[in-house]
């Protein structure tokens, strides 16, 4: 797999704090940290003209996006991988991750102060109770929770989470995103079939 040309993201409208740059996250481990990736996020420069569409909305809106995953290179996704082998959590090959190609990233609204909007779940329907289960192979109770993470899910009494997940869906659509359906968190530039052509 060759480098895609990528572009930093920066803007006052960002959050960059990308889950896999610290400990708390599924897998438990900073990989982007311990291959030198670091807190940074780049895009694939055909997603980055795409992405940065959503600034003037914000703007609109006085929120902010927090940016928690974007290009992720392929080792870290093999490292990744490796750390949690559970079949469907990461993609069987890192050719298949829009991660990898730079067209793909995980995102959640914040108001202008930087706090996250409530959600059905925190984005990879992370808790340290099921990260740490995750670890050890036991994915049955967070396969199970992970239901609320789909756009199809509804529950009485989170109305508020709903239609922060709607919100954020319609921005993503609006400047031409596509969502995935069983993760609110994570929109791609294309079909999700969508395969390179390098």
């Amino acid at each position: 797999m060759s480098v895609p040309d990528l572009v930093e993201i920066k803007d006052e409208r960002f959050i960059i704090e990308l889950m896999y740059a610290r400990k708390e996250n599924m897998t438990g481990v900073p990989v982007y940290l311990e291959i030198g990736l670091g807190n940074r996020a780049f895009l694939r420069r055909e997603m980055a003209d795409v992405f940065l569409k959503v600034i003037p909305l914000l703007q609109a809106q006085k929120l902010k996006l927090k940016i928690c995953d974007a290009f992720r290179p392929p080792l870290a996704h093999i490292l990744l991988k490796q750390r949690v082998p559970m079949p469907g959590f990461f993609a069987a090959d890192f050719n298949a991750s829009q991660h990898c190609h730079g067209t793909a990233v995980d995102v959640v609204l914040c108001d202008e102060q930087g706090n996250e909007l409530p959600f059905p779940t925190k984005v990879d329907a992370y808790t340290p109770e099921f990260a740490k289960q995750v670890q050890e192979g036991k994915g049955e109770a967070f396969m199970q929770y992970l239901q609320k993470a789909s756009h199809s899910y509804y529950a009485a009494g989170m109305e508020t989470e709903i239609a922060n997940r709607e919100k954020l869906k319609a921005l993503m659509q609006e400047i031409g995103l596509l969502p995935l359906e069983h993760e609110w968190w994570h929109y791609n530039l294309f079909e999700r079939s969508w395969r390179p052509s390098f």
